[in-house]
């Protein structure tokens, strides 16, 4: 381990953002963590943890200590004829969890195919994607607190897991660090492919009794043909959330748009798709220098080439102010802001 000053952060950023740390640290496991983090000399230093970056916006310079947990360990800790148990390092890169889920057939998170990332940050936002979310299989996970480096264990109900959020985004962000979490993946699972893209690629493929990896590999090719990669375009993908509104909101919207793209949520209320939205307010491959939406997808804003972090943060802000104008509810950054 080494500390490191004035490292730019622009590799270590989806967005491709150039900005610098003013400290800089790669840890492997909880016990250099800990060292590091108690060291006096660091005590007084505003922490960050960084996992792939790939859900953050830099708007600025950072003035402290951003940390990378880098542990890649994953491990079977419990195994029987029905599911099994996996312990995952935070520092894992998520498409590495879930590909080596599908190649053993381990099934739960098949869907959940090229989200960027590592392993810490998908119980932060509670990652989802076409009819999956980590809550349903999530377990339990292992972390310290900042302030004194006790350590602690929660289980799923802890959490306090929503569309998109948790307890670590709210009340214990920037408090606690995740260094490790568990899973449970079914052995014989019932393959969620009700999602309409989903369910139309696998039709036109004439996959009608898929297996783990047809429904991931399908995920994939989806995913490719929807959003840029962020190794050649700058972007987190989704930058906004789909809002939810009751179902007399939603039908008075559907009396007004009747081609309105809608899905049920969980919490008995509508979701609308905010890509839809900012496509109907004329934001759909729009550029301003060099930030601009993608023109596959408007929920995607792209750093096309040297934009700053308050660019494309003043980018997202228009968006949603014209949404708010235009259909009468704000948008939530799905991003983390920073």
């Amino acid at each position: 381990m080494s500390l490191l000053k004035n490292l730019s952060l622009k590799n270590l950023n989806t967005f491709g953002v150039d900005v610098n740390a003013k400290l800089f640290a790669e840890v492997f496991s909880e016990e250099e963590l800990i060292q590091l983090l108690s060291d006096e000399k660091l005590k007084s230093e505003k922490k960050f943890v960084l996992g792939g970056g790939s859900n953050i916006l830099f708007t600025k310079d950072f003035d402290g200590l951003i940390v990378r947990i880098s542990n890649s360990d994953i491990n079977i800790i419990k195994d029987n004829n029905e599911f099994v148990i996996l312990e995952v390092g935070a520092g894992v890169i998520w498409d590495d969890l879930v590909i080596f889920c599908v190649e053993r057939n381990f099934g739960g998170i098949e869907n959940l195919r090229l989200i960027p990332g590592n392993v810490g940050a998908a119980p932060v936002q509670n990652i989802g994607a076409y009819g999956q979310e980590l809550t349903d299989t999530f377990v339990s996970l292992d972390g310290f607190y900042l302030d004194d480096y006790k350590r602690k264990s929660f289980a799923k109900q802890e959490c306090i897991f929503s569309y998109r959020s948790s307890i670590f985004k709210k009340e214990l962000k920037k408090k606690f660090i995740i260094t490790s979490i568990r899973l449970r993946l079914l052995k014989n699972p019932k393959l969620q492919t009700n999602y309409k893209s989903l369910k139309d690629y696998l039709l036109l493929k004439e996959i009608n009794n898929p297996t783990i990896k047809d429904v991931s590999n399908a995920v994939a090719e989806i995913r490719r043909s929807k959003l840029p990669d962020p190794e050649k375009i700058g972007n987190a993908g989704s930058f906004f959330k789909n809002p939810e509104v009751s179902e007399n909101s939603f039908q008075k919207l559907k009396s007004q748009f009747d081609d309105i793209i809608s899905f049920p949520a969980e919490s008995g209320q509508v979701k609308i798709s905010a890509g839809w939205l900012i496509e109907k307010c004329g934001w759909k491959g729009k550029r301003l220098g060099d930030v601009g939406t993608s023109p596959d997808h408007a929920l995607v804003i792209c750093n096309f080439g040297k934009a700053t972090g308050s660019e494309i943060l003043e980018f997202a802000m228009r968006i949603k102010e014209e949404v708010s104008n235009k259909f009468g509810f704000s948008l939530q950054e799905e991003v983390n802001i920073v």
